[in-house]
């Protein structure tokens, strides 16, 4: 799994990848929400995932289709690993601690949450 750090620009991209599963720069443009950016524009941003061992792509002649290399799941794991050791220094309950504060989450939902918690961890996941 890489660990480079990806820019709003290429986790919007690498988004699209993983809903589509495989897609040419024109499939990933139709799905960008809002103005258009450039053809040249995608295709960079998709090389430069490339470059950085997010995506790969399979040839038709001149055309690449592109597909991602990294899971939704290991990606949104290594962002909040990186964000928890950063912010927080690896303290989870700091980081609780801290959502639970600037959210207003209730007792009730921690309650929910630690249910939750203690139901995978008995499931083994």
């Amino acid at each position: 799994m890489t660990n480079i750090k990806l820019t709003k620009a290429e986790e919007s991209v690498l988004k699209i990848l993983w809903e589509k599963e495989k897609a040419f720069i024109k499939e990933i443009i139709a799905e960008i929400p809002g103005k258009k950016p450039a053809y040249s524009t995608v295709s960079t941003i998709v090389r430069i995932l490339e470059r950085k061992g997010y995506v790969a792509y399979e040839s038709f002649g001149k055309s690449h289709r592109y597909y991602p290399l990294i899971q939704r799941e290991d990606y949104t794991k290594g962002v909040l690993s990186h964000m928890m050791n950063t912010y927080f220094g690896g303290d989870f309950k700091q980081i609780v601690s801290f959502m639970s504060n600037s959210n207003n989450i209730s007792i009730a939902e921690l309650d929910e949450i630690l249910s939750e918690l203690k139901k995978e961890k008995l499931n083994g996941t």
